[in-house]
């Protein structure tokens, strides 16, 4: 006999939440449809029988119901009749779903924990690292990766010095391969990587070993495929997606005619709600908004504003930064707009940082320009200089990310020479890329494989080739002892982790920038990094410095332990590991050194503690 629905439930179901909620004795179901004129829950604990549970209409549109006996793991779907129509609909709410076009699943929210209260580190002692979990560690055989492949190299991350995972869209996709930014069920898991237990067991591992994780979200647009949202009730206008959609002009993105209605009430709860599920249920240390410009736009166009897409990333930001002091939230937008990471009373979008375009496209232009003469200096320092509202953490910068590297771009090596992306040169400037980021003012971000020299182009059917981390040891030992520099583990490089920047020589003719960084000042802290852009070594190559005295070498990513085996190196002067100031004054300093450059390379010194 199916299951009735209770006339004296054990809760008030209209104080539960929107979705699917397992409570003593059952689960409470409450869908928002306005314009329904019935509305039914079917699934496994009624043998789909459409007049078996039926739900109540409520307030505002919403509709409810308590089922006796419904349980954990069992399917189910919203039947909504509108005039002559009868729909079938996932639950908007879904914790879990079977595919993008199965059913949805009663999902049970419990998972052991084990006191996970991890805090990330402040924004200044951050290294992120952008992973993509469908080609992130994909086994032979296997049609996609999984949350349980990327535990497995969770030791390796830490190892390397990342402190923070940025990982590419979760929710659940149409299909199984797909970078993630077509979300057609905003609040389930993707089921190909493994669902949402997978990902609070990848989360837990995580804090472990001491990484943030921070989850990439898309509110921009939703699919534009398999949304079982577009026209949810049956209602919409001018033929687009009804309820959850803009149905005007502003409905059109370049991903689709789906941006939600960020002035509807439930819309708004909805994209709300979502961020904070990722947060609170999933342990998430914040999130990364892809491209707000479409949020806060209509066409990308900043003159066609849409200000409530604007005032609805305010609202999250805000609740998520006076819940969550320690969480962080990112925005992908590229426009320059120092308002991005303004604060709400300033007038600002009340984001942590942003990714940063006046540093990714500089920069990789010097690195992958073909003539050493064609590389700007200028445009370098000017990189290494920029800064949101005199703040330079909240700016993410990196040479490689998902978007720079497709699209018809490819990885760094392979833009710099893209018939032998291994060759010396491509090699020396993909880390000479990485050592600015991991130098320079700024959150640095890595993208999956690049620290050792992934090739070609990003595509979520082409997994990372793990076999070249063993090609590429020098470089990755390379990168990991940036990161040890930069996270200031020794105790003598604590500038690096510091706001100031003084670029303190700038050699357009020879392609050598000199550049200091400090927190207070002083040995142990005054950081200074010397960076040759030109295939020319100097011997004996002068700045002028801060400070007198023996400065040590740190860091030289020239090394010959850095070095590929087998690969044919041009011939190296000595190389001493420190260099003493004499009185010489140069660049306005009235001390300066002299030290020997290879080409193609960055130099780190610093003093000792006195």
């Amino acid at each position: 006999m199916a299951p009735a629905v209770l006339q004296k439930p054990a809760v008030d179901i209209s104080t539960q939440p929107l979705g699917a909620t397992i409570v003593d004795g059952g689960v409470v179901f409450r869908v928002w449809a306005p314009h329904a004129e019935k509305v039914a829950v079917v699934g496994d604990f009624n043998r789909w029988a459409e007049t078996a549970s039926p739900l109540a209409a409520s307030k505002g549109g919403v509709w409810e119901a308590f089922i006796e006996n419904a349980t954990a793991g069992q399917e189910y779907k919203f039947a909504i009749w509108n005039g002559g129509q009868k729909l079938e609909r996932i639950d908007p709410y879904a914790r879990e779903v079977t595919n993008s076009v199965g059913n949805a699943v009663i999902h049970n929210p419990d998972f052991d924990w084990e006191g996970d209260d991890f805090e990330p580190s402040d924004r200044n002692r951050l290294i992120v690292y952008e992973m993509h979990v469908g080609t992130f560690n994909r086994k032979d055989g296997e049609g996609v990766g999984s949350f349980a492949n990327t535990i497995e190299k969770l030791d390796y991350l830490q190892w390397l010095g990342v402190n923070a995972l940025e990982i590419m869209p979760c929710a659940e996709f149409a299909g199984d391969l797909s970078w993630g930014y077509n979300p057609a069920h905003l609040f389930a898991v993707e089921s190909a990587y493994g669902g949402p237990d997978a990902l609070k067991q990848l989360v837990k591992e995580a804090h472990r070993r001491g990484i943030a994780v921070l989850m990439d979200v898309v509110y921009n647009h939703l699919g534009p495929s398999d949304l079982s949202l577009w026209q949810f009730d049956g209602w919409s206008e001018n033929g687009k997606g009804g309820i959850y959609f803009y149905n005007d002009q502003r409905s059109s993105t370049p991903w689709g005619d789906t941006r939600p209605d960020y002035g509807r009430g439930e819309v708004r709860q909805y994209l709300f709600d979502n961020a904070m599920m990722w947060l609170e249920d999933y342990h998430m240390d914040g999130l990364r908004y892809d491209m707000t410009l479409y949020m806060r736009s209509i066409d990308g166009d900043e003159s066609n504003a849409i200000p409530e897409g604007w005032s609805m990333a305010q609202w999250i930001n805000r609740e998520i930064h006076s819940r969550y002091p320690h969480k962080i939230t990112i925005a992908e937008d590229l426009r320059n707009n120092d308002a991005i990471t303004k604060p709400e009373k300033w007038g600002g979008a009340n984001f942590s940082a942003q990714w940063d375009a006046e540093f990714v496209h500089p920069i990789r232009a010097a690195l992958t320009a073909v003539k050493d003469e064609w590389r700007s200096m200028e445009a370098v320092r000017d990189a290494m200089t920029h800064r949101y509202n005199y703040d330079a953490f909240e700016r993410v910068v990196y040479t490689e990310s998902h978007d720079e590297v497709a699209n018809g771009k490819a990885r760094v090596p392979s833009e710099v020479d893209p018939k032998n992306p291994s060759s010396w040169p491509a090699r020396k400037r993909s880390l000479l890329g990485m050592s600015l980021a991991l130098t320079c003012p700024g959150v640095p971000m890595l993208f999956q494989g690049q620290e050792f020299l992934r090739t070609g182009w990003f595509d979520d059917s082409r997994p990372i080739d793990w076999r070249r981390i063993d090609e590429e040891q020098g470089v990755v030992h390379a990168v990991r002892d940036l990161a040890r520099l930069r996270l200031d583990r020794d105790g003598f490089t604590s500038g690096l982790t510091g706001q100031r920047i003084e670029v303190c020589h700038v050699n357009n003719q020879d392609k050598v920038i000199v550049f200091r960084r400090w927190t207070d000042g002083g040995p142990a802290d005054d950081t200074v990094c010397v960076a040759n852009f030109s295939a020319k070594a100097f011997e004996g190559y002068r700045f002028g410095i801060v400070r007198g005295g023996e400065w040590k070498l740190r860091f030289n990513s020239d090394a010959p332990f850095y070095d590929n085996p087998g690969e044919e190196i041009p011939e190296r002067t000595a190389f001493p590991d420190s260099f003493a100031t004499d009185a010489t004054p140069y660049d306005g300093f009235q001390q300066s050194g002299a030290v020997n450059l290879p080409p193609y390379s960055l130099l780190v010194y610093s003093q000792d503690a006195v």
